[in-house]
């Protein structure tokens, strides 16, 4: 897989770490030592025995002179960090950044022909979101040949009733792509802090859910899904600033300001313009139109009667269930539309779960 430089700033250098400089510092001292002693003519096979009247042996070094080594290295290593960190970071800060020091990992597509057969499968498995996927379709084909590196397609919202399978979609699209994919609830996160996490100094100070996943998946590239957007709400701090998940949302949506964004914690710039975003919602009523206008709104229906039916063939010859519960099971649902019943996709998921039970449970003599 290609790689695209992902920290933007500039990161510690692992030569200029305490214990590597202590080491080099050492090394050098052997060397000036070894310099003395062929400067004073001594052989070669005699300098291990005039290091041995040096009452010290080799590559180690008077306790006095080890403490002044040591102040050096602490010195130079702090000014170092000064000069790379707005914020003095921990190791464990520091260790999860040095995995992405050389870049990180995009999930690319393999030809065209595979963006094909990625729309295909979507298609097959979730029909009644057509439009979703043909925007995805039309995306990831404009990206590809623009030479632009990566499976990516502009962020897309779909709007429409609950249960009828939208978050299913995204993470299928998700596998079908092969990248990471991250869920965020709106509803259950504390406002941005979540997802973008929170500067220094706060109790609960963190990277948030989204750089973390980056950086311990080494991915630029994963597929990130809100779900219930429109129920996120506006928390307000003591000192009544505002921190609304739309609005933290809008420089990580905007290519300009994503390429170069700013994570609150870490105070570093990374690149997190190659990032996929699936929103969904129940309605648009109370979203912000600065959010709106940097998505793609899909609306999407409830599923057809033979739509419900093809579903339940396809999830029931993938749980191998008996002929006798298939058929019972769309009889049940054919009975419910007939009723003016509304169908969703839990109602099915749950029809499915019993009739696995059903089917599972021991015969009784």
């Amino acid at each position: 897989m290609p790689k695209i430089r992902f920290i933007l700033s500039k990161q510690p250098d692992p030569a200029l770490d305490e214990a590597a400089i202590i080491k080099r510092l050492k090394e050098f001292y052997t060397a000036l030592q070894d310099k003395r002693q062929i400067s004073e003519g001594i052989p070669q096979e005699e300098r291990a025995a005039h290091n041995e009247l040096w009452r010290y042996p080799q590559n180690d070094v008077p306790k006095s002179l080890e403490i002044r080594i040591r102040r050096w290295a602490q010195k130079i290593h702090r000014h170092h960090l000064k000069e790379v960190e707005p914020t003095r970071l921990s190791r464990e800060d520091r260790a999860m950044l040095e995995g992405c020091r050389d870049g990180a990992e995009i999930f690319d597509l393999r030809s065209a022909h595979h963006i094909d057969e990625i729309a295909a499968a979507l298609h097959a498995e979730f029909p009644w979101v057509s439009e979703a996927t043909t925007h995805v379709w039309r995306s990831l084909h404009h990206n590809r040949s623009s030479g632009r590196p990566g499976a990516r397609f502009a962020p897309v919202l779909l709007d429409g009733p609950p249960g009828i399978g939208k978050s299913a979609w995204a993470r299928r699209l998700a596998q079908l792509l092969e990248t990471p994919d991250m869920t965020l609830d709106a509803t259950g996160e504390n406002a941005s802090f979540g997802l973008i996490g929170s500067q220094r100094g706060w109790s609960n100070a963190g990277p948030g859910r989204l750089v973390g996943l980056m950086l311990m998946r080494q991915v630029a590239n994963p597929l990130v899904i809100i779900d219930e957007i429109e129920k996120s709400g506006t928390p307000k701090s003591d000192k009544g600033r505002s921190f609304s998940l739309p609005n933290a949302l809008l420089p990580l949506l905007e290519d300009l300001t994503a390429s170069r964004w700013t994570c609150p914690y870490f105070q570093n710039q990374f690149d997190m313009s190659f990032i996929n975003w699936v929103f969904t919602s129940n309605s648009l009523r109370g979203l912000p139109e600065p959010l709106l206008s940097r998505i793609r709104i899909v609306s999407v229906p409830s599923p057809t009667q033979e739509q419900i039916n093809e579903l339940v063939l396809r999830e029931a010859e993938k749980r191998q269930l008996s002929p006798l519960i298939t058929a019972a099971i769309t009889t049940a649902l054919a009975e419910a539309f007939e009723a003016g019943h509304q169908i969703n996709i839990r109602v099915v998921k749950r029809m499915l779960e019993l009739g696995s039970d059903q089917q599972g449970r021991p015969m009784l003599h």
